[in-house]
């Protein structure tokens, strides 16, 4: 029997995090908003695709197309090649005045964002509108509601400042929010709907209408 029979090694510590490394909770976080950029870029090249389609509906050129987009003549062309195939083409009409949910939606969300322009400082929804304008909100019923919150209280804090055309437009926005008239007779995605209300009531409220 020699000396060293029999005697069993003294465990070491259990080794912990390494000085300076990352910790589990800030990886998943920092994985959480690079996941929801890529989330968001495929959104928005989803997007991009949808909006040909109505380009295409609306007589466009692919020449146009292709300069408003961005994208190669060929790849717009590809495109367009494949929708006209389709039949029929959406037909989308381009009044504010629209009762379905995604379209309310975009129209809030553009007021949000003329309000935010008008008081980048202090408008309470500027932040929201950012989280929107990234991907990093979505238009789920509570975040709806959410920003619904914000824009009525920045109306309130800021009515010295911004035109009655605000307050109007939110009050028939709110109005159809609390009783939609159903779905939209359309078939065009919501995304599509929501991008487009959201342009019009922008440049309506600023032109002053």
């Amino acid at each position: 029997m020699t000396g060293d029979e029999g005697v069993r090694p003294i465990p070491g510590p259990t080794p912990g995090p390494i000085p300076g490394s990352l910790t589990e909770e800030q990886a998943g976080r920092m994985l959480a908003e690079m996941n929801e950029v890529i989330r968001a870029g495929e959104e928005m090249r989803k997007l991009r695709t949808e909006m040909i389609k109505v380009f295409t509906g609306l007589g466009w050129t692919q020449d146009k197309i292709a300069r408003l987009t961005g994208m190669s003549q060929p790849a717009v062309s590809k495109q367009v090649a494949k929708y006209k195939a389709q039949e029929p083409l959406p037909q989308i009409g381009l009044s504010l005045d629209q009762g379905d949910a995604p379209w309310l939606e975009g129209r809030l969300w553009g007021l949000a964002e003329e309000i935010a322009a008008a008081h980048p400082d202090t408008a309470r929804c500027a932040r929201r509108v950012d989280a929107v304008a990234r991907g990093r909100k979505r238009f789920t019923p509570r975040d709806v509601d959410e920003l619904r919150r914000l824009v009525e209280e920045d109306l309130r804090l800021h009515r010295e400042d911004l035109p009655g055309s605000y307050r109007e437009a939110y009050d028939a926005i709110s109005r159809g929010l609390d009783v939609p008239s159903g779905a939209t007779t359309t078939d065009t995605p919501a995304s599509v709907r929501r991008t487009l209300a959201h342009r019009i009531q922008r440049d309506r409220l600023g032109d002053g209408t």
